[in-house]
């Protein structure tokens, strides 16, 4: 019974390598830069930092938030195809009278459907509108 639960598991093993290499690279620089980090303290170091500009006024002021709709709508784009390739990698693997085949296209036509009418929605919302 042993020697089945060892097999069933061992291709997990790469998967706990990495998370083991992954948590250890991240716990590490956090150690290594809080024993090996300058400790000074002042007025200047504690500032605010903005984009090299020295911070005048409160932050209590209104902006226009339009780069943030305009980068958010990348990303929903960009997070689109990055479910997409998967898709795409698999898909054509399947078998041609397969009813998985069939599932999987309607899956992302329906996928790819309302990314359309999201997109559709904010043209018409005004979401690209630079003016």
């Amino acid at each position: 019974m042993l020697v089945l639960a060892s097999s069933e598991f061992s291709h997990f093993a790469p998967l706990v390598i990495l998370l083991a290499v992954a948590l250890s690279f991240g716990f590490g620089n956090l150690i290594i830069s809080a024993i090996l980090g300058p400790k000074r303290q002042g007025s200047v170091k504690g500032m605010t930092y903005e984009s090299g500009m020295n911070p005048i006024g409160t932050a209590r002021q209104q902006f226009n938030v339009r780069f943030y709709i305009v980068a958010m709508t990348f990303l929903l784009f960009d997070v689109e195809i990055v479910f997409l390739y998967p898709w795409a990698t698999v898909f054509p693997s399947l078998a041609a009278d397969s009813s998985l085949r069939w599932l999987f296209l309607f899956r992302v036509l329906f996928f790819i459907l309302t990314s359309i009418v999201a997109f559709l929605y904010a043209w018409r919302k005004g979401v690209f509108r630079y003016d």
